[in-house]
């Protein structure tokens, strides 16, 4: 789809109509139509036109699934599903390992994608490529260990043999969103397919390409027709598809993920949800402050703020409040602003009129009840139709909706406080508990301080990534900011059930519990007392 120049910007071999760029399709159809003919429908629903955000463009038209179509997809996934389990753990992950090295391969191809679909910066598209290459390969060199059989103790020493075995749930449903549309299309379709599962995605309509473009990949890299199958659509094919699969992950609002949890309650299926998060970051009184502001800036604007991790609140200690804000405020304003598919500029656009709707209701809602702009606060029309620029906003009444909403844009608020047990305060005043930084210079003491934080994730003297990053290790959600885990071992015991079989030794010598129970009532009872008593002396699990 596209090369690198040797000036490192990006080639978009024949994509862009340079004649017309505002009045026909921003990717020609003809060279998106390999990747749109791998949706699962029936041309029945209607299409999308998806736009490029950088310049409110049309960027494709893709074909929209039905209900029937859904219900088609998760029946081919399931026939492909049953000879898939019967492979090895090594043949899988030998997929995962293959996939790995032809994303990093085709980086261009995708980070352009990414980009048009978005409208984020270069850089913020390359954080998707390493997270994918890092899942797969941990979970490419580490599944045969989570997978593997798990010896435990049995009920009676030496007796009685208990082992536990993964199996796979049978078809995953996954439920992307538009902001990390490589990341989240593959964060639990990576680990449900080495164990054995078939996925089928729903993406965004707006990133709905991704998509396919990792369904297109992953089959280059070995993986069988029809274990990766990708329906088109809103809402209602994303109910659709909860319906029918074995599990369902779902990446997006609280309001939806209830309305996911509910429907997958009612047929008692696993899920996998993150939702929304209000992240906070302290900066503590020994905090290092030129690297807690230039950290600070990255954690509250990559990807123009739409990441789930990304801060929204800045917390300060009153000793290096102004400190830290003369050195943060000039670095949010230094942010170069663009559209270049290349690593020119710092932060993209957002991605639709929507987003760019909520962001300004939510800084006009705050200047009107009294708020004071530090930086930006400001549409930034000139660029493209939906940049708005970096905005640091002080003063912030606790009335103000941005103050307790996610906003999801490249905004944060400004909050001082006179001590670490009122920053732990502020920290965990939120319904939302998803991830939370703090900059200290005394590691020791970040630690105790994260332990005191209501959040499923928190870094010491990082925005967001070293626990994003760390893919051997869970990510998720306290109090409403989700369900479940992704990545590490409990990422991909989610995606299987765990069956345990027991077998006792000794039968044939009458050494049995039908043996013993044929026993009178009261010395059975006696021996298996004394059996307990023995097994608690010798620290028996």
């Amino acid at each position: 789809m596209a090369s690198e120049t040797s000036d490192g910007s990006a080639a978009i071999d024949g994509l862009l109509d340079p004649e017309h760029p505002s009045a026909t399709y921003v990717l020609e159809p003809d060279v998106v139509a390999p990747l749109v003919a791998r949706v699962v429908t029936s041309h029945t629903a209607g299409e999308h036109r998806s736009v490029l955000p950088f310049t409110g463009a049309p960027l494709a038209s893709i074909p929209l699934s039905s209900p029937e179509d859904v219900e088609a997809a998760v029946e081919r996934a399931r026939r492909a599903q049953r000879s898939w389990a019967h492979t090895t753990v090594a043949e899988r992950a030998a997929v995962l390992l293959r996939f790995h090295d032809l994303v990093l391969e085709r980086q261009a191809e995708i980070l352009d994608l990414l980009q048009m679909e978005t409208g984020k910066s270069r850089r913020s598209a390359f954080e998707e490529v390493g997270d994918v290459a890092q899942v797969t390969r941990h979970y490419g060199m580490r599944a045969a260990h989570y997978l593997g059989e798990r010896r435990v103790g049995g009920m009676l020493p030496v007796l009685t043999r208990a082992s536990v075995h993964r199996r796979p749930v049978g078809v995953v449903g996954a439920i992307a969103p538009w902001n990390y549309p490589l990341t989240l299309a593959l964060a639990e379709a990576l680990p449900a397919l080495v164990a054995g599962n078939a996925v089928v995605i729903k993406p965004d309509p707006q990133t709905t390409l991704t998509a396919l473009w990792a369904a297109e990949v992953l089959e280059e890299a070995g993986l069988p027709g029809d274990l990766l199958l990708v329906v088109a659509g809103g809402g209602e094919i994303g109910a659709a598809l909860t319906g029918l699969v074995d599990h369902i992950a779902f990446t997006g609002s609280t309001a939806t993920g209830r309305k996911v949890a509910a429907q997958a309650g009612e047929r008692l299926i696993g899920t996998t949800l993150e939702l929304g998060g209000k992240n906070p970051l302290y900066v503590a009184a020994d905090a290092h402050v030129p690297s807690a502001a230039q950290g600070a800036v990255r954690a509250c604007f990559a990807n123009s703020g739409q990441l789930c991790v990304s801060v929204e609140r800045l917390i300060l200690h009153e000793d290096v409040a102004e400190e830290f804000l003369d050195a943060f405020v000039p670095l949010v304003r230094e942010l170069r602003l663009g559209t270049g598919l290349d690593y020119s500029v710092d932060m993209g656009s957002l991605t639709s009129q929507a987003q760019l709707d909520r962001v300004v209701a939510h800084v006009d809602d705050a200047l009107s009840q009294g708020a004071r702009v530090l930086a930006g606060g400001v549409h930034r029309a000139d660029i493209g139709p939906f940049f708005y620029a970096p905005t640091v906003l002080d003063h912030v009444p606790p009335t103000a909706v941005c103050a307790r909403e996610e906003t999801f844009g490249p905004v944060v608020s400004v909050t001082r406080v006179p001590d670490d047990a009122a920053a732990i305060r502020a920290m965990n005043d939120s319904e939302y508990g998803l991830s939370a930084s703090i900059w200290t210079q005394d590691t020791a003491r970040g630690r105790r301080l994260a332990a005191q934080v209501e959040a499923g994730a928190v870094n010491v003297n990082d925005g967001y990534a070293s626990a994003f990053g760390s893919v051997a290790a869970p990510m998720g959600g306290f109090k409403s900011s989700g369900q479940g885990r992704r990545h590490g071992r409990e990422g991909i015991e989610a995606l299987t059930e765990a069956q345990t079989i027991a077998v006792q030794r000794g039968v044939s010598h009458g050494l049995s519990f039908d043996t013993l129970y044929a026993q009178p009532a009261d010395r059975a009872s006696r021996l298996l007392t004394t059996a307990f008593a023995v097994m608690k002396r010798l620290r028996l699990p």
